[in-house]
């Protein structure tokens, strides 16, 4: 068991989270917000109208009762290993938020009754309403700052890791729609940017043909690509490279848009990276030292940042850009996030930042340099639609426990030397 104020570390015992992993905890949650509400307001009028309590006194004494009903019941079925309920295991920072949220529930409430009707029991109630929808509002934002913080610091924290496995130093995957014209000149490029790495035959390409129509895939083979993946339909970009990183065979897997808005040799500086420790290494165009070669269009650029914006619902480390199309991975650690996630389109990059989140790896950002390119297949409007829709999925999907690990995945994401019962954040 977890001693009271501490949250599980990577591999640490968190075995009594798995009893829920198959139940739906957005209703839990529902349900506690509801017992908790009720416990609130049913302690303030009782003590109010029944006892004759002065309307602070009864309101400090049921919000204290509401805080421990639910803090009890949070800790009793709260999901340690999701980043957005992770507060829960933090007693002192959960005990000063409900003080502070008490402190402006009482002043709210005491302020409300000057102009409400408190005289029977449902205009107590009323002036309660705002008092209660502020508090909430005050805690929510407390707990998403300690989450900040908590995140913050996981991604900054790199495990002591082994080598790890691969038959090859490098795999690049290259997810391919329709450019049967064109990706014996990527592949091309690729090997030049990555000399090397090749030059030492440790370079693996791995193209994915996402149902095109044309001769892509025929085309990749002619032109050397170690391993030439076929999807038998056109599913996504996030189908696509999930085929390919599952498939390669690199200590270190990256991949890249078959446009290469980013020079390939841009990849060394990735590798490195993962190679220096990190489980996952990102490229940032908002990176302060980034660079752009050639500008997109102006409605690509604004969405790009709307879109991003649009993230920090469902994620908690502050990414520069979440988007970027230049991503690298230990293998091992690639093969556990691309065997879990299960978004098919352009907000699978954001799934990854999730699941990165949640089993608490490491992860940093790079700047880069791109080369915008009108070969680009994404579509500004359509696809931020989908992007939102597959937000609102992914949290459904988390509070449901279908991104929990399995005992094996937990054991391969543990940390050297700490205990892989129960999982890494996820189990």
């Amino acid at each position: 068991m977890t001693p009271a104020g501490r949250v599980p570390r990577r591999g640490a015992a968190t075995g009594r989270l798995g009893r829920f992993a198959a139940v739906d905890r957005l209703r839990r949650f529902a349900a506690i917000g509801v017992v908790v509400t009720a416990v609130d307001v049913g302690v303030l009028v009782a003590l109010a109208r029944g006892a004759g309590w002065p309307v602070a006194a009864a309101d400090a004494a049921a919000i204290v009762a509401a805080a421990c009903c639910s803090y009890l019941l949070n800790r009793a079925v709260t999901f340690a290993g999701d980043p957005s309920v992770r507060w829960v295991f933090f007693p002192a920072a959960f005990a000063l938020t409900a003080l502070l949220g008490g402190l402006l529930d009482v002043a709210v409430l005491v302020v409300a009754v000057r102009f409400l009707d408190p005289g029977g029991p449902w205009g107590l109630v009323a002036a309660k309403v705002p008092a209660v929808a502020l508090a909430a509002a005050f805690r929510l934002r407390v707990y998403r700052g300690v989450l900040f913080d908590e995140v913050r610091a996981d991604l900054a924290a790199r495990a002591d890791r082994p080598p790890a496995p691969g038959a090859v130093r490098l795999s690049v995957v290259v997810p391919a729609y329709s450019e049967e014209a064109r990706i014996a000149s990527t592949i091309e490029r690729l090997r030049a940017g990555l000399a090397e790495v090749a030059e030492g035959g440790d370079l693996e390409i791995v193209v994915v043909d996402d149902g095109s129509p044309d001769a892509t895939a025929a085309a990749a083979r002619a032109a050397g690509a170690e391993q030439v993946v076929v999807q038998p339909a056109n599913r996504g970009k996030g189908a696509a490279v999930r085929a390919g990183m599952l498939a390669a065979r690199g200590r270190t897997v990256a991949f890249t848009d078959a446009d290469l808005a980013y020079p390939p040799d841009q990849i060394l500086r990735l590798l490195g990276a993962v190679e220096d420790g990190w489980d996952v290494v990102v490229g940032s165009r908002r990176h302060a030292e980034a660079t752009t070669l050639v500008r997109a269009s102006r409605l690509r650029d604004v969405g790009g940042r709307v879109i991003n914006r649009f993230t920090h619902a469902v994620l908690l480390g502050h990414y520069r850009d979440t988007q970027c199309g230049l991503k690298a991975f230990r293998s091992d650690v690639a093969r556990v996030l691309f065997g879990r996630s299960r978004i098919d389109g352009f907000a699978f990059d954001v799934e990854l930042f999730h699941l990165v989140e949640r089993y608490r790896l490491s992860l940093t950002e790079v700047p880069v340099a791109v080369e915008n390119s009108e070969r680009s297949t994404v579509h500004v409007v359509r696809d931020g639609f989908r992007l939102v829709r597959d937000l609102l999925r992914l949290q459904r999907d988390g509070r449901r426990g279908r991104y929990d690990l399995t005992d094996e995945e937990a054991a391969t994401l543990a940390a050297p030397g700490a205990s892989a019962e129960g999982g890494v954040g996820g189990r």
